[in-house]
């Protein structure tokens, strides 16, 4: 890279101090018991506090492990001040007074590739060794400090364009979840029911479902008398167990011609309509395999969209879990996690696959309810809002079957439904659109800011001035006097440390 005749190529070790011996790691069980007003910093940032410090004043941390070394958008490096604590996930640093200054090392640090410094196979991991040999292009003193300015006002604006990004994303998530809320409600086609009356309203459809629902059962049942060659006993319809009906007394008033009913009262009839995947030995780690049929798993389970994210299993395997079978337009439904439930349609592209363990598969009797009206009321706020009562575990918010059979849901006509599915589709496609027009202009901004990097490390951000002195004569006169050099015993660092920990003073 060429650069300005008035900079000195260096390496790092010359124009830094290395203060690694101030580092001290503290697990986190004893950090609980210490918790203090003093920040604690890990490899890309501050992890927590603690009740004492051991540095004070100005340095540079950058990464020697778990930071993003391989992504040149992320910060491998950052400023802290005043009293603070460091674990040894991170290099201490320090420009040289009167040659480095700081904030310039930080965004030099930061624009610097690291492919040739961090390596391992799991874990990359920067040594202090291969962080001293990182070379550093250094320009004059002042000219370090015009930079600096120069880069930090544009960072500004740069930041001030990407927090309104941020805002406008917020707002159509928010937007979003008051398309389904107005649609489960009955707002978004308040105007629509008016001009269209319906001859089957919600009661008589849910009426007619759970009908043809009872008669099919007795068909059933009655064929399988004849074909045991028996007589029906006396008061076998008394058998039929009826779905989960909702209980109502706390749900809100519904429009004109809806009611209330169950995810079970709208399923399909067929034996396994509503069923979760396998547990245990059905399903372990060594049935996986490289091609298959596929196993949908959480990670398959968006916001309202499928996933690809294939896991698959053999036709022997496949063949013998065909309960937990999904076809096109099923609903998959995650039940562990954040925002439960979750829930998605199995696309029409999708192989042969069944549901894994914490998903939950519900087929939909087409007669009754959209498959597509369905998903959008269960990844709706008043549904999740109900099923917040429902659901277990702090770290990881988990909802059973059990709970998910009788959930309570609005059931407008079908017309209706159809309405709303085409109503919401419309409104949610534009703002996606729009998520993902903003989703590009902060991928450009993270661009930009690596670029402006780029751009003051070549020396083409600001003008040289031909009256600063060249930072390679800065360099031999700290260099001739002893420079600022540490020294290579750190036993008096260490103590200090110690004395720290001990809650004493150096």
């Amino acid at each position: 890279m060429s650069v300005p005749d008035t900079w000195s190529m260096c390496l790092l070790e010359d124009v830094v101090e290395v203060h690694d011996e101030l580092r001290q790691p503290v697990n986190a069980e004893e950090r609980s018991q210490r918790v203090g007003e003093y920040p604690y910093y890990g490899a890309t940032g501050q992890v927590g506090w603690i009740d004492d410090y051991l540095m004070d004043g100005e340095y540079i941390l950058l990464g020697e492990d778990g930071a993003p070394f391989l992504d040149p958008t992320k910060p491998k490096a950052y400023r802290v001040e005043g009293k603070t604590w460091v674990n040894n996930h991170a290099h201490v640093l320090r420009g040289i007074e009167g040659l480095l200054t700081n904030r310039f090392l930080l965004h030099a640090l930061n624009c610097t590739d690291y492919r040739e410094f961090a390596n391992g196979t799991t874990r990359l991991k920067l040594t202090q060794g291969a962080m001293r040999r990182i070379p550093l292009s250094v320009p004059p003193l002042p000219e370090q400090h015009r930079i600096v300015e120069k880069i930090e006002e544009l960072f500004s604006d740069l930041d001030a364009g990407v927090a309104s990004l941020e805002r406008a994303k917020a707002n159509l998530k928010r937007y979003r979840a008051s398309v389904l809320k107005s649609a489960v409600e009955g707002r978004l086609t308040e105007e629509w029911r008016k001009e269209h009356p319906q001859t089957e309203d919600g009661p008589i459809l849910l009426d007619r479902i759970l009908r043809e629902r009872r008669e099919k059962w007795e068909k059933d049942q009655l064929a399988q008398f004849k074909k045991k060659g028996k007589e029906p006993p006396k008061n076998w319809q008394s058998k039929y167990e009826e779905p989960a009906a909702p209980g109502t007394s706390e749900l809100a008033e519904l429009p004109a011609g809806w009611v209330w009913a169950t995810v079970e009262q709208v399923a399909s009839n067929d034996d396994w309509a509503i069923t979760d995947g396998p547990f245990g030995s059905n399903l372990k780690t060594e049935h996986y395999t490289s091609c298959g049929p596929l196993v949908i798993r959480l990670q398959n389970i968006g916001d309202g969209y499928f996933k690809r994210d294939d896991a698959h299993i053999s036709d022997e395997h496949f063949a013998g879990l065909q309960r937990h079978a999904v076809v096109h337009n099923d609903i998959v439904v995650a039940m562990l996690g954040e925002a439960l439930p979750r829930a998605c349609l199995v696309p029409e592209e999708i192989p042969p696959a069944i549901v894994k363990a914490d998903c939950v598969k519900v087929t939909v009797n087409g007669t009754a309810c959209i498959p597509a009206f369905l998903m959008r009321v269960l990844n709706s706020q008043p549904t999740r809002r109900r099923s917040s009562l429902h659901i277990a575990g702090v770290g990881r918010p988990r909802m059973n079957l059990q709970k998910l059979r009788p959930l309570p849901i609005p059931l407008p006509p079908f017309a209706e439904q159809e309405q709303i599915v085409a109503l919401v589709e419309e409104r949610l496609s534009q703002i996606d659109s729009a998520e993902k027009t903003i989703d590009s202009e902060l991928i450009r901004a993270k661009r930009l800011r690596q670029s402006i990097l780029k751009t003051a490390f070549e020396g083409k951000l600001v003008p040289q001035n031909p009256n600063d002195e060249p930072a390679s004569v800065l360099l031999e006169r700290i260099t001739t006097r002893g420079g600022q050099e540490q020294p290579k015993n750190t036993t008096k660092a260490r103590k200090y440390a110690a004395l720290r920990l001990k809650g004493g003073r150096a």
